[in-house]
């Protein structure tokens, strides 16, 4: 007999996500379900499956997992983060306005900020980058342009372009994506300064092109700062919106900051 499971649609500035309540469902091949669920023509549709659920340790207060539209499971994701404060805040799961997520990168603390018993919008503690090449810089080459390497958590690779619009992100990332400078493959984002802020396309590891990457906004904003592009508060412009994004120099933490939205519930049938 067929077992249904109840979802949720979310997005944060268009990187949207299937997430599961695993406190009521138990699922068992979440990687199987992100590929099969995240099809946009023969699934759900999405960029991956997201799973919430207790915290095994009591620093905190509740967890996340989070698998690509590949299947395979990422370490982090911000967007997901401030999706997972939302869903919780307002599906009336907790009451607190300050919320620690365990994630594969470790505890991220959510501050929410509500407005009429909704959540508008949500910080996330992301820490501290990594620049983990000494130069910052990684050998430039033909086949590996001149960019700055950031983890977030999550690997990530920063191009600067002069034009963003016109750049080949699906070819360009899918082949930055698998360099053998990445061993573990790599989020790639292309950037370029703008008045009014920097505009970035993404290409994320296991997903493909996405219209928002948190991490990788977070990246970019450490990347803009040690290039000397821009200071340590930048706006960042996606496809699928704005994200803000503060370096602080107190604690070296990043902090992302953006909008989380309900897209539609449903059920599906597992078999």
């Amino acid at each position: 007999m067929k077992r249904k499971i109840h979802f949720t649609k979310m997005h944060g500035a268009g990187n949207d996500y299937i997430y599961v309540n695993t406190l009521f469902y138990n699922i068992d091949e979440p990687s199987e379900l992100a590929r099969l669920w995240s099809d946009r023509h023969k699934g759900i549709g999405s960029d991956g499956l997201v799973l919430i659920g207790r915290s095994p340790i009591p620093e905190a207060d509740f967890s996340m997992r989070i698998f690509n539209a590949d299947g395979s499971e990422a370490m982090m994701c911000g967007n997901a983060c401030r999706c997972i404060g939302k869903y919780l805040y307002d599906k009336e799961l907790t009451s607190q306005t300050q919320i620690r997520l365990l994630t594969l990168s470790g505890i991220k603390v959510l501050s929410l900020y509500v407005k009429e018993g909704i959540v508008k919008s949500v910080t996330v503690d992301m820490g501290e980058p990594v620049l983990e090449n000494p130069q910052q810089f990684l050998p430039c080459s033909e086949e590996l342009p001149r960019g700055c390497f950031v983890s977030m958590g999550n690997p990530h690779y920063v191009v600067f372009v002069g034009d963003v619009e016109h750049t080949d992100v699906a070819g360009r990332g899918l082949r930055l994506e698998h360099h053998p400078a990445f061993p573990e493959r790599a989020n790639i984002e292309f950037a370029v300064m703008r008045p009014d802020g920097i505009r970035v396309r993404v290409w994320e590891r296991g997903s493909g092109i996405t219209m928002a990457c948190g991490t990788g906004a977070c990246a970019v904003t450490v990347a803009a700062s040690k290039t000397g592009r821009a200071d340590r508060m930048s706006r960042i412009i996606m496809d699928g919106g704005t994200l803000d994004v503060e370096w602080r120099e107190q604690d070296n933490h990043v902090y992302l900051t953006g909008p989380a939205e309900f897209v539609f519930e449903g059920e599906i049938n597992l078999s």
